[in-house]
């Protein structure tokens, strides 16, 4: 089996109960890169109406990474000397990575969103090594992020970045490079011969033409030249003309626009909702669930956030189960542990994150292939789980020698403040399990091994409360005992280590 099997027989009627301590956390988890236990504590009891509005409201509001003193130059801005040069681009490549990164850590559905769609109109940094490239590629993944999916398209194409991952610098029109013009169709907008044919890639290479000028210097943006501009008629689906690029794009969303709303949203249901967008062996839901979200996507005139406000307000995505059967990607494994936590971190830390996320199978700003990351059980090989234990522990060592006392005021926050001094390690445990899974784990047993973990041989059994130990004397409190901060941490080793642990 490639994906758990999608049950989920909900609507995409509003859910209209407030929400519970299991759904809140859901949101945050795939609305952005999950959130704090006090964040969660705030959004019980609110109305998923009103939460999803604030949450989409915020995230439009939210500004891109302002442009770096760097963005606009190009390889005569850098030192003559080769090594020099390749040092400070490395240097400006850091920098921005560690910007985006605490971007994606701190702005929830902004970041989720320009990150997601990374992974849709893909380029490789590797392929075109220009920092103001990469600022301006970013730059419209974020300024776009729930806008207007037509002007992004728009936008995209026109990126440096883009124009030099996918050939468009070679686009002549005596000479037409078709690799964009399949891709804007098979990739980007339609899906693979979803109502395209091969005649009409060959007429929009034409008509994608002359976005050739690449100045003297490398990394100069590129520009339109229109010598190099392909001046026949050519016909695209169906309609006849001398077009151009901007005239490609007004007849794609004209003559398509079924297909790249099912596509689209498609897409945003197997990211947000289920990997499974066929439903229970081909019967299920989801199918109706993508053409109602499609039809809000039409009718919006291909806006964003319409979409994402439908689908995170509805029942299908509250529905039990929705819940947990999600693999987390490499950047949710970090992430969200930094947020769930409340654990102290600087730049350092949120690079040391992103290179890890490298070491398991996702490289920043730079996806294996056009196709981007297939995401879910791609993330789970037994090389990349062994990593994630591995880099887990690595960094839950670094926050304990670092502060070990965060770790007590985790727990503190986990298990509440009825709770706050505690001498009942099942009810620290039981907060703790909740908190990094989604559901807990899965059987009595599991639970039992995570018990014994958080048990230290420091800590007699004698020595918790009598409602867990008969005749405790409750000698052991979560806020005053000098073994609390340990006896979380090795927890947490633990829990990294579970399967559900995997999951969002």
């Amino acid at each position: 089996m490639e994906y758990f099997i999608n049950c989920n027989s909900s609507t995409l009627a509003p859910y209209t109960v407030p929400l519970d301590e299991l759904r809140a956390a859901h949101l945050y988890r795939r609305l952005g890169f999950s959130a704090a236990v006090q964040t969660i504590n705030a959004a019980v009891g609110q109305t998923a109406d009103t939460l999803i509005d604030n949450l989409v409201d915020q995230a439009l509001a939210t500004p891109a990474i302002p442009a770096p003193e760097w963005a606009d130059w190009n390889n005569a801005n850098y030192p003559e000397d080769d090594d020099l040069a390749r040092q400070l681009r490395r240097a400006h490549i850091e920098d921005f990575t560690t910007a985006y990164g605490n971007a994606l850590v701190n702005n929830e559905l902004h970041e989720r969103m320009s990150f997601f769609w990374s992974n849709h109109f893909v380029t490789q940094l590797e392929i075109y090594d220009c920092p103001g490239f990469l600022y301006y590629y970013i730059n419209c993944l974020q300024r776009n992020a729930l806008g207007n999916f037509k002007t992004f398209t728009s936008e995209i194409g026109l990126t440096s970045a883009m124009l030099y991952y996918l050939d468009g610098v070679r686009n002549r029109g005596n000479n037409p490079n078709e690799n964009y013009a399949r891709e804007l169709y098979e990739l980007f907008t339609l899906g693979e011969g979803n109502n395209y044919t091969e005649e009409d890639i060959i007429e929009t290479s034409k008509a994608l033409s002359g976005y050739t000028e690449r100045g003297e210097e490398g990394c100069t943006q590129v520009t339109f030249d229109p010598t190099e501009f392909n001046t026949d008629n050519k016909t695209i689906f169906g309609q006849t003309g001398n077009w151009g690029y901007d005239d490609v794009i007004d007849i794609l969303f004209n003559e398509r626009p079924n297909e790249i709303g099912w596509f689209i949203c498609k897409k945003l249901y197997e990211f947000f909702v289920h990997p499974d967008s066929t439903g229970d062996e081909g019967n299920g839901i989801a199918p109706q669930i993508i053409d109602g979200m499609a039809q809000t996507f039409i009718s919006s005139g291909f806006e964003i956030a319409p979409v994402l406000r439908q689908l995170f307000k509805s029942q299908h995505f509250f529905d039990e189960t929705a819940i947990g059967v999600i693999i987390k990607s490499p950047a949710d494994l970090y992430f969200n542990f930094l947020k769930e936590t409340g654990f102290s971190y600087d730049d350092g830390t949120i690079m040391n994150m992103m290179d890890s996320c490298s070491l398991i199978g996702q490289r920043f700003f730079n996806p294996p292939e056009v196709e981007g990351w297939q995401r879910d059980r791609t993330w789970i090989n037994t090389n990349f789980i062994i990593g994630r234990w591995l880099t887990m522990e690595v960094f839950l060592e670094r926050f304990f020698q670092n502060n070990p006392e965060e770790f007590r005021d985790l727990a503190v926050a986990a298990v509440g403040p009825a709770n706050s001094n505690t001498s009942n390690p099942e009810i620290v445990v039981r907060a703790l399990v909740n908190k990094f899974t989604p559901k807990g784990l899965l059987t009595d047993a599991d639970f039992e091994r995570a018990m014994d973990a958080f048990k230290i041989d420091d800590v007699p059994e004698e020595y918790y409360s009598p409602d867990y130990y008969p005749g405790g004397t409750s000698q052991w409190m979560l806020q005053i005992s000098a073994e609390t901060p340990t006896q979380v941490y090795i927890l947490l080793r633990h829990l990294s280590r579970e399967p559900e642990f995997q999951l969002k």
